[in-house]
């Protein structure tokens, strides 16, 4: 479904997140159902749910409201390290995982990333550098995401995906993470190559989510005249 969306122009993947631990809480109104189909009504073409508790207040039940009730495609965003927490993805109606190449070696991508197909779920590779998205690659990964915010200090920079663009081959769907806060990035980054733009923090922080999205998305029509 994302790779058709990725055609017709910017394809978003609206990210439902009420904390994190680089910002605490985000969005106090949270409402997973109500935000997925404000989200799918606001031109989103997926969605990225967070289920991890302990860091971002998420849970699976948010997956499977944001499922049902907007009928988008779902990305489950964990820390997943093991195989049993893609069975629980695909319970609760997920339609894809996040494996973050940076906490798993090398076999374990391999593993859980043929485990995650085996169940019918796509998989996005999270990269933060050229090494990690060379190990994606050589996991066979055809849906890459290139993280601009550092796990290490939480710095946020989109030179990161900037840079790291014209390293992914064109088979690959290359989504950029992190730190998009306004039509002009999108624009800047699909110059760059990418194709589809997962975006959070700067939808939720706004009263009205959809509306933010469909600014978002106008803006991006147009053109970047520099760098």
């Amino acid at each position: 479904p994302l790779h058709a969306a990725a055609q017709n122009g910017p394809a978003i993947i609206a990210e439902l997140k009420k904390a994190s631990p680089s910002r605490g809480l985000i969005r106090a109104d949270f409402d997973p159902a109500k935000l997925a189909i404000e989200m799918a009504h606001s031109g989103a073409s997926a969605l990225s749910v967070l289920t991890d508790e302990e860091f971002f207040q998420g849970s699976l039940e948010n997956l499977r409201k944001a499922s049902a009730a907007s009928g988008l495609p779902c990305l489950r965003k964990d820390f997943i390290i093991d195989e049993f927490q893609l069975l629980e993805a695909r319970a609760s109606h997920a339609d894809a995982v996040l494996l973050i190449v940076a906490a798993l070696s090398d076999s374990e991508l391999r593993a859980l990333a043929q485990a995650a197909r085996n169940l019918k779920l796509d998989v996005l590779c999270e990269v933060h550098d050229e090494a990690e998205l060379q190990r994606a690659l050589d996991a066979g990964c055809d849906l890459i995401g290139v993280n601009n915010r550092d796990l290490r200090t939480f710095k946020v920079d989109l030179q990161t995906a900037l840079r790291m663009g014209p390293l992914i081959p064109s088979h690959v769907l290359s989504v950029a993470e992190s730190g998009i806060h306004s039509g002009q990035d999108i624009a800047r980054l699909r110059a760059g190559g990418y194709q589809a733009f997962l975006i959070g923090e700067s939808l939720m922080k706004e009263a009205s989510p959809g509306e933010a999205l469909r600014k978002l998305l106008a803006e991006a029509k147009v053109p970047v005249s520099s760098f």
